[in-house]
């Protein structure tokens, strides 16, 4: 018998399931059904396809027993593909899942915000430490001559050892605990299974006393019976005509893992040239490592209603990873591989045909339910806005769907909304990017759209900073940045605009000289209104969020980027340069009104002391 420590987030997350979610117990029952399934599936493609699985005896079944008389026990057993020592500890005793750390960062101590979370982040096996003070797990790998035994009472460590069992697959039995005794019942199996299981695809049975009881309530006839309790057909083949929406969610949370009904779904049986059914949902919440580089897909492959696999990022785009759902093909062959996947033609099509479907029914709710499309973008904005950048087939479609922030509308809204509203003469439509709402709303580039009434949309998010740039036109009117020195074509001069232009050509002559190859170049401003002075940088130049962005990707040669000094001519303090004799002192002014305008921007000074030194200087005359 060997004795191993939990993996320090495993002790954490027992911890905080059976606090947090204590009030939702039940749902341990559906987690281990659905485990069994994962079994059963695994096993099933290795007797079609693996060559020295074939001669197995596969009769898939998932039986659930309980001990009737005291209620001590509960066991869920299946004859599926089972375990070896090393998968009991991989999968028992670690989450090799990317973000657990971060993911636990997130909790509260909340037990009801945390509940939520812990939905989200997907409980499987812990669960049944809920309803019971030990779990032993009796298991067999299929194939393998010896059978293990796992047992926990989920406090700190687990122990392995060698038993006996007759043949592969897995039993989980449940020492009940005083609250975890309210499910050795027939009714309450029955109807968890019913509520949660139903739709698996494998038969479940339960085992109980069936008892007869004569007119004066006295027993009189007890039988041992086996009964099948789920309808073992898969959700996704069965007409839509026959379903529920209860049907669907409870399908959702048994492949999801998650808590909370999903936000929609949508079902699609095609027929003709190919043959396939997909089932896909959209979470109400975003998964806890959508963000990660190693995300756990959420789409599960079957052919013929085999399972093939639940580990393959290809199934759809990377943007709408996201998704939890089903794709099952009637024309791949059973032994399709990784490989072959990748360059097969009928998932290919399979995987477009997909992405339209889902793309069209975003479109619909968007025009249909505000309300919920609000409720999606709030969430899933972001993944949308990364297939602008790597889905060009599909770019029209998802132009119309991505949402922004902007100076004109509350909350979300779309580029079509914002060019119904252009002005009759407004010849782009105009952007400001940057990493804070508030800092972009009070940015100095905006004061001249705003005394103009033109719209500015508001891109806080990072990924604008790439993606934007990449769409030159939406339906022929150009995305222009206001931080970039083209910009602000419908901001024109007027005559009288232009005479102050050539009134302060000798003091931007001398601001270039004060400043020299700091900038690029000093002009007059367009865009000011109220401040003295912003930076811009050159269409042909990266911005500094951009160079940043870079830096922290470990990029080591990011050229020097010089900005665009813009001064306000009509600003007090520009008009008393025309008549300032002392030229240190405008000197010390000249760098203040650029250092000041790259504060504004985010952008970190080189010498915070000599701005101080500089500042210091002119208060000192001011007093």
């Amino acid at each position: 018998m060997a004795k191993h420590q939990f993996q320090t987030e495993v002790a954490q997350l027992l911890h905080l399931i059976i606090h947090s979610l204590y009030s939702n117990k039940e749902i341990f029952l559906r987690e281990l059904a659905s485990n069994a399934s994962d079994a059963l599936d695994k096993l099933k493609y290795l007797t079609l396809t693996d060559e020295a699985m074939k001669s197995l005896k596969f009769d898939p079944r998932i039986d659930i027993t309980f001990d009737g008389k005291d209620s001590k026990t509960l066991s869920v057993s299946d004859t599926g593909i089972g375990m070896n020592e090393e998968d009991l500890v991989n999968h028992l005793g670690t989450i090799a899942r990317s973000g657990t750390k971060s993911f636990l960062g997130q909790l509260t101590g909340d037990a009801k915000k945390d509940s939520n979370l812990i939905g989200r982040f997907g409980v499987g096996f812990y669960s049944s430490f809920m309803a019971a003070d030990k779990i032993e797990v009796l298991t067999r790998k299929a194939g393998e001559k010896d059978a293990w035994l796992w047992t926990s009472d989920g406090k700190g460590d687990f122990e392995i050892s060698k038993a006996e069992r007759p043949g592969h697959g897995t039993t989980v039995t449940l020492f009940l605990n005083e609250e975890g005794k309210e499910f050795a019942s027939q009714w309450r199996i029955t109807s968890l299974i019913k509520k949660y299981s139903n739709h698996i695809a494998f038969p479940i049975f339960l085992t109980y006393d069936k008892k007869e009881y004569d007119e004066e309530g006295k027993e009189k006839k007890s039988e041992n019976v086996t009964e099948q309790v789920n309808s073992a057909s898969a959700l996704w083949k069965r007409p839509k005509s026959e379903l529920k929406d209860e049907d669907y969610n409870e399908f959702y949370k048994t492949i999801s893992h998650d808590g909370e009904d999903p936000l929609f779904y949508i079902h699609t049986r095609a027929e003709g040239a190919m043959e396939y059914t997909t089932l896909f949902f959209v979470p109400r919440r975003a998964p806890f490592d959508l963000y990660n580089v190693d995300y756990k897909p959420g789409v599960k492959l079957y052919v013929k209603r085999v399972f093939i696999t639940d580990d393959d990022k290809d199934l759809m785009p990377t943007y709408l990873r996201f998704l939890r759902g089903v794709i099952d093909s009637e024309d791949l062959p059973l032994n399709v591989s990784r490989e072959i996947l990748q360059q097969n033609k009928v998932l290919t099509n399979i995987r477009g045909a997909s992405v339209k479907k889902v793309l069209g029914e975003l479109q619909r709710i968007a025009l249909e339910d505000k309300e919920k499309y609000t409720a999606f973008i709030t969430e899933f904005n972001r993944p949308l806005k990364e297939g602008l950048y790597s889905d060009y087939a599909n770019r029209e479609s998802l132009l119309e769907l991505v949402r922004f922030k902007s100076t004109r509308a509350d909350g979300f809204t779309s580029l079509e909304e914002y060019k119904q509203r252009m002005l009759g003469d407004q010849k782009a439509i105009y952007f400001i990017t940057g990493d804070n709402e508030a800092k972009l709303r009070n940015s100095p580039l905006l004061e001249a759209y705003a005394k103009k009434d033109i719209e500015v949309l508001i891109m806080d998010d990072e990924i604008d900073e790439i993606v934007i740039p990449s769409i030159d036109k939406y339906k022929d009117v150009e995305l222009k940045g206001v931080n970039r020195s083209d910009a602000g074509q419908d901001l024109g001069k007027d005559k009288n605009e232009k005479e102050k232009d050539r009134d302060i050509d000798d003091v931007i002559k001398r601001i270039k000289k004060a400043l020299g190859d700091r900038v690029k170049d000093v002009k007059v401003s367009v865009r000011l209104a109220e401040s003295p002075s912003c930076i811009v940088t050159d269409e042909s130049d990266p911005t500094f969020k951009m160079a940043a962005m870079l830096k922290a990707m470990g990029q080591k040669e990011i050229p020097e980027i010089k900005p665009i000094l813009e001064i306000n001519p009509d600003h007090e303090i520009v008009a008393k340069l025309k008549t300032l004799k002392d030229e240190a002192f405008t000197e010390d002014i000249s760098f203040l009104l650029l250092e000041q305008a790259l504060l504004v921007e985010g952008v970190e000074l080189k010498d915070p002391a000599a701005f101080v030194r500089r500042l210091n200087k002119i208060m000192v005359k001011a007093v």
